[in-house]
């Protein structure tokens, strides 16, 4: 086989299409047009739906494209396998009404193997597992063995996208050799492994689907072609991936000449080289049809691609800009294909050039300040960049959201994407609004960092649930001020306090502070960088200066409630590593004074036994009394003790160790109980997954507990007095009920068999013979389409050989079902087509497969006509 390039396999492909009578069209632009539906072109059917839609006459009915697409749905696996690329280019055939299967799987056949010439017994074709004709055609015309056919089901083999025309696919794949496989001694086609390459995909458009299921057959029937050329070269070339083959290897060779490196050298560099690679190609391709980077729309797609592309240049260590040379490298190996590339080199070149400029500027500042968000973070003990940081990163620094989110996932870091659309969406109302405020997400924020940043505060406490310090700032929402008075927001910063700040997984203190008559109530406090500690809320009476002297005092419930929930969960930690091993580590955790929750590293969901044991352990704990002691020491120190840290987490040279008893030692900066008996009871509600590889257990404690238990126990009274029974005495009488109500169903189902046999009567005196083939077409009373179905599997098994039709009312509606047997499909029989007939005499409307169809109708005076029309259909159809 000779090992044709890109170019020359896209020009061959076009070729024999035109020699096939296909007009060759050249590919449309990656903009859609007259389509909101898509951003972008990302299939070669897309540009033609006008054509197969019948909104436009299409210039021949046959039609042959080489399609430029690009597809961002998979964007963050670009690099990170040799699969996945957002670039491709689409080969496809088209007919619209014109040649159907027959010719279609013909000239895949023709092409793959006497034009390509890839080995024959190397390729596997596959069908709907219903397309008994795509199969036959396989089977009987090109001479492929039943056993070298796959029949797969409509997840594969299916094309449909809502309701409209859809229809069953024939692919064909490419056996690459064992090297490729996954060695399992299963391996076959369908496999997830690299072995079977699908490179050819036909769509047989030949039914209108209404998006339930329901199918009716289209009079002018399409035929949709899907080739990626890329794949074909990997598979014509022989080589690993798409980055192998010679087009896109010449870019990712250029790429390597920048960065000073050679491929598969290091896999981390590899993940980069791959992804400028692709994203330069994509790039490069959409400024050529006019896109422009932006920060809406495909102008945002673009931006994303670039700047990607530009991060994992720096990666690489290439010094300068790069994107622009990269891009005369696509151009080159292209522009065989697409002319308008080197029309326009020079707008491409400076397109990119600018971006890549606007981005150098800011990218400094802005990694900046995201490792201060990234510190920020771990400190507070998350794994998940809020919203409006990811928000302020976006619009002040030009990060695309999925580069802060790739930046973070290298770290074992998220962001909270549902936070970054609601500061969107905020900032556009803000635009909309005319307000003159500051574009950054919370004008909070921006004050606060107003702060000088000498001002501090100090945390005491660990020892004081009350504290007198002294003002040292405040703040509204937008500027610092001097004084707060009734009614207004703010923030208070003092020199000491005893609340804590939200961190390390433990939510805040909330409390008053007050000074004479005049009070303000804390809703929250916060940890800012630079060591501040802010109490957040309102003034609810009087007045406050900096300067003041005031008295802080915390809300002692709701702390003592945390610290039980603190507590618990450094008991749990131990726990859990006791039951399911060492692995175990800390992933993430909320304590509120209400609940725990605990994630933990854990590769499967833990059974009953086990949380059993786990609950059983921190109960024991809890009810052994364990002193609680913390000692502040070197982090060396502590870690010479054992002190568990929490994984990822940043410590400062000097740390806090919590100790219960001899049980469990941790690093830890939040509150306790002193005594593990303080925290009562334990009890884990639920356990479940969030994530691959990591579980999360939700449990109360304390007065948490009792209340669970009485929510339970009155749960339980009022479904025993539901069921007229006492707690004691539930579970037999629900035994009791279950019974009857079994035994109550069945003789529902066979008083309702036996009323529709003696509804039906003996109609095989019925039975019609049309043509050779036997017609039962009979009226039911008052049954369902459930019923009907039932009862048309009986008299087809009692028919043996033919067509059973059904008709009912019941209240008011009409119901039809027809049921061919295989001998009568075969002599021509429709079903579905049978139906759609029948149904128009009861005003209604349905289809289905030959085999098997329903309908609905609103005239059950038509019932008799719709039987009628049902034999009559029957002997038009018999060939």
């Amino acid at each position: 086989m000779k090992k044709y390039g890109v170019n020359e396999l896209r020009k061959m492909f076009l070729e024999f299409f035109e020699s096939k009578d296909h007009l060759a069209m050249k590919s449309f632009s990656l903009v859609p047009h007259n389509d909101k539906s898509l951003l972008l072109i990302n299939a070669g059917m897309a540009p033609l739906k006008p054509y197969f839609t019948g909104q436009e006459i299409p210039p021949r009915k046959r039609v042959t494209t080489c399609q430029k697409c690009i597809r961002t749905g998979d964007i963050e696996n670009v690099g990170k396998t040799a699969r996945h690329g957002t670039f491709f280019e689409m080969l496809g055939n088209f007919s619209f009404g014109d040649y159907f299967k027959k010719e279609a799987i013909a000239w895949t056949w023709e092409f793959l193997t006497e034009v390509v010439g890839l080995e024959k017994d190397r390729l596997y074709p596959s069908v709907y597992l219903e397309d008994d004709e795509a199969f036959a055609i396989w089977r009987d015309e090109i001479g492929i063995p039943e056993e070298r056919i796959f029949k797969f089901g409509k997840e594969d083999n299916f094309w449909e996208h809502g309701a409209g025309p859809c229809g069953p696919c024939s692919e064909v794949y490419y056996d690459r050799g064992e090297e490729y496989g996954c060695g399992k001694p299963d391996c076959t086609v369908g496999c997830d492994c690299d072995r079977y390459m699908e490179v050819w995909n036909d769509v047989f458009t030949q039914f209108d689907g209404d998006g339930n299921g329901n199918y009716t057959e289209l009079e002018t029937k399409n035929i949709d072609t899907g080739m990626g050329l890329e794949r074909l070269a990997v598979v014509v070339q022989g080589v690993d991936s798409i980055f192998d083959v010679d087009t896109i290897q010449a870019v990712r060779n250029a790429v390597c000449e920048a960065a000073k490196t050679e491929y598969k050298t290091d896999e981390k560099k590899d993940i980069s080289i791959r992804l400028i690679t692709d994203h330069i190609r994509s790039a490069t391709f959409m400024i050529s049809d006019g896109i422009l980077p932006s920060n809406e729309g495909r102008g945002y797609v673009l931006r994303r691609l670039i700047r990607r592309a530009a991060r994992h240049g720096r990666l690489l260590g290439i010094e300068g800009k790069f994107l622009a040379q990269l891009s005369e490298v696509v151009i080159r190996e292209s522009k065989d294909g697409y002319p308008e590339l080197e029309e326009k080199k020079v707008f491409i070149n400076k397109v990119l050039t600018q971006e890549e400029d606007k981005f150098d500027k800011t990218i400094d500042q802005g990694l900046s300040i995201l490792a201060e968000m990234e510190a920020a973070m771990k400190k507070a003990g998350s794994k998940t960049l809020a919203g409006q940081e990811v928000f302020k990163l976006y619009d002040t620094y030009g990060f695309p959201i999925d580069l802060t989110k790739e930046i973070l996932e290298e770290k074992g870091c998220s962001i909270d994407e549902e936070g970054f659309k609601k500061a969107m969406e905020e900032q556009r109302k803000k635009a909309r609004d005319a307000r003159e405020v500051t574009n950054y997400m919370g004008a909070d924020v921006t004050v606060y960092e107003s702060i000088d940043p000498s001002i501090t505060s100090e945390f005491v406490g660990y020892s004081e649930y009350e504290y007198d310090s002294e003002v040292t700032v405040m703040t509204t929402e937008s500027e610092i001020v001097e004084a707060l008075t009734d009614g207004q927001a703010g923030t208070i910063f003092v020199k000491e306090t005893p609340f804590y700040a939200t961190s390390g997984g433990q939510t805040a203190d909330t409390g008053i502070i007050t000074i004479g008559d005049s009070e303000f109530e804390v809703e929250d406090t916060v940890k800012l960088l630079g060591g501040k500690i802010g109490h957040v809320g309102h003034v609810t009476k009087g007045m406050f200066k900096t300067g003041d002297k005031v008295h802080l005092a915390i809300d002692v419930r709701r702390r003592l409630s945390s610290g039980k929930n603190h507590s618990a969960t450094h008991l749990l930690q131990q726990a859990l590593r006791d039951v399911l091993g060492d692995h175990v580590e800390q992933a993430g955790s909320l304590v509120t004074p209400d609940r725990l929750r605990f994630d933990f590293t854990h590769f499967a969901a833990m059974t009953k036994e086990e949380l059993q044991r786990v609950e059983s352990i921190v109960n024991e704990k809890i009810n052994a009394f364990l002193p609680v002691h913390t000692k502040i020491m070197p982090i060396e120190e502590a870690k010479k003790t054992g002190a568990r840290a929490l994984f990822g987490e940043k410590y400062g040279a000097e740390v806090r160790v919590v100790n219960m008893g001899d049980y469990s030692v941790e690093l830890c900066g939040g509150t306790h109980v002193s005594n593990t008996g303080t925290i009562t009871a334990f009890k884990i509600v639920s356990e479940g997954g969030v994530a691959a590889g990591v579980r999360r257990i939700e449990a109360l404690t304390g007065d948490g507990v009792f209340h669970y238990y009485d929510e339970l126990e009155r749960t339980l009274l009022e479904a025993a007095k539901l069921v007229k029974s006492t707690p004691a005495n539930l579970l037999t009488k629900l035994e009791h009920m279950n019974a009857e109500l079994k035994a109550t169903l069945s003789e529902n189902e066979s008083l309702k068999s036996q009323m529709a046999k003696e509804a039906l009567g003996d109609v095989m005196d019925q039975v019609k013979e049309v043509k050779g083939i036997k017609v039962l077409a009979t009226k039911i009373d008052n049954m369902d389409m459930n019923g009907l179905r039932e009862m048309g599997d009986q008299l087809k098994e009692k028919l043996g050989d033919g067509v059973v039709v059904l008709a009912s009312a019941k209240d008011g509606k009409v119901s039809l079902m027809a049921m061919a047997t295989d001998s009568a499909v075969k002599a021509g029989v429709h079903s579905g087509n049978l139906i759609k007939a029948s149904a128009a005499c009861v005003g209604g409307g349905g289809g289905g497969r030959p085999n098997m169809a329903q309908a609905g109708g609103k005239n059950p005076d038509g019932i008799a006509d719709a039987l009628a029309k049902a034999v009559e259909t029957v002997e038009s159809q018999i060939k």
